[in-house]
């Protein structure tokens, strides 16, 4: 393998691809962000992704200025690619990544993307501005791959050197090119894609089954609170027959499984297909908010606890549990709801970082100290530091407060007193 390497865009996805790479090559790695590049410098990654020491191990030249690139003759590029407020996707990003390394391209260099797209997007969307950026031809002059990224935030054991890697290559060439330079670091293999929107699909798909499985578990979680029975019960006993999907209920949020079926909606509904089963699923989870917060608002009622000038406490504001990612969490969306209703919120986060919270959604985190005794409290987001210190947090509960569980992660042999559990 005997590929410079650069990897464009450094955050949650691109900086453990680098990183990788580099403890066995070495890499280029450009972000925009002159404040994430000084950051990184100095061996501080604000993602809580990668550790200082392996940020220490990996040989990486971090810098923002894009002539560096041309130094590189195998760039991946790994820039978010976000929804508008419309639900339409948002390639803005990735455009603007495409013009950037289209400026710095030099001849014979495969770029390969790794961001999550339609079918189509690489060769239809971003290959024009790559040619009309860098005067080059595609297929001739230079190459395109996709791969899509698997990264899971938060997650340390599926890693990017321990998942399988897609790959896929403009030609056969082009695609043992590709194959090799992954190969040589991710320990778990690659599978070769037969072509590059077989790969982009690929992606698009493993997050929208997430999406509609979760959609149907959150369907019945409403179907059996009407009910009078304990949605976790019920999936407990479902869960001894040998072939059923283990899914839970929740809010889905983040930049993936929130997101990304929109991607794929898009390029239906261009085609002309209405894509009624994924559409669905998105309602239903992106009503789940309003739904938890009425619950909270019912169960207050049922048990005279007051609402207008009472305070709520909320345990967790990131998307997903053991990361500081802030991006798109449903956890706003339900702290609005009761404010609506006229309930205060009180929140605290052991992962969040106070100023984005603070910058993003005006949000005034408080640790555990400084959070008062309350009615109401929500376990949220099952942040490692929550289920570690549950008995602490559930002292902070009045003697005929309400616990709302929303992840599963409280017992009813934990209360005391009068106090009672919602789950969802």
């Amino acid at each position: 393998m005997n590929r410079n390497i650069a990897v464009v865009g450094l955050g949650y996805v691109g900086l453990p691809v680098a990183v990788a790479f580099g403890k066995k090559h070495e890499v280029i790695g450009f972000d925009v962000n002159e404040e994430r590049i000084k950051e990184l410098k100095g061996g501080h990654d604000r993602t809580n992704e990668v550790e200082e020491k392996e940020l220490k191990k990996a040989d990486i030249k971090f810098t923002s200025n894009k002539n560096d690139l041309r130094d590189s003759d195998f760039i991946i590029i790994a820039v978010p690619t976000p929804i508008n407020k419309n639900n339409q996707p948002d390639l803005t990003p990735l455009l603007k990544a495409s013009e950037t390394v289209g400026s710095a391209l030099e001849k014979g260099t495969i770029v390969v993307y790794e961001s999550t797209v339609y079918p189509g997007a690489t060769e239809e969307d971003c290959v024009p501005v790559l040619e009309k950026h860098s005067n080059l031809v595609c297929g001739k002059d230079f190459y395109v791959g996709y791969s899509p990224e698997r990264i899971n935030p938060g997650d340390k054991e599926h890693t990017f050197e321990t998942i399988t890697k897609v790959v896929s290559g403009q030609t056969p060439e082009v695609l043992e090119v590709v194959a090799k330079v992954y190969g040589s670091v991710v320990k778990a293999g690659v599978h070769r894609a037969t072509n590059i929107k077989v790969a982009e699909a690929a992606k698009v798909i493993e997050n929208t089954q997430r999406d509609v499985n979760i959609a149907l578990m959150n369907e019945l979680a409403v179907i059996f609170n009407k009910i009078g029975i304990d949605t976790r019960d019920v999936l407990n006993a479902a869960g001894t027959k040998w072939n059923f999907l283990k899914f839970s209920p929740g809010l889905v949020g983040g930049h993936c499984i929130g997101v990304d079926p929109y991607y794929l909606t898009h390029k239906a509904q261009e085609l002309g297909h209405h894509p009624e089963v994924i559409l669905a699923g998105r309602r239903i989870n992106d009503g789940m908010s309003k739904h938890i917060a009425s619950s909270i608002i019912k169960e207050m009622l049922k048990k005279n606890i007051s609402i207008l000038d009472n305070t709520a406490t909320i345990l967790g504001l990131t998307f997903k549990e053991n990361t500081p990612d802030l991006r798109n969490t449903k956890i706003i969306e339900v702290i609005n709801e009761l404010r609506e209703y006229g309930l205060n919120v009180s929140v605290s986060d052991a992962e969040a970082d106070s100023a984005e919270a603070k910058k993003y959604y005006d949000i005034e985190l408080k640790d555990l100290d400084d959070l008062d005794y309350t009615d109401v409290l929500i376990f949220a987001v099952p942040h490692r530091d929550y289920v570690e210190k549950k008995r602490d947090y559930l002292n902070k509960v009045n003697e005929n407060g309400i616990i709302f569980d929303l992840k599963g992660i409280v017992e009813e042999t934990d209360l005391k007193y009068n106090q009672t559990i919602w789950r969802l």
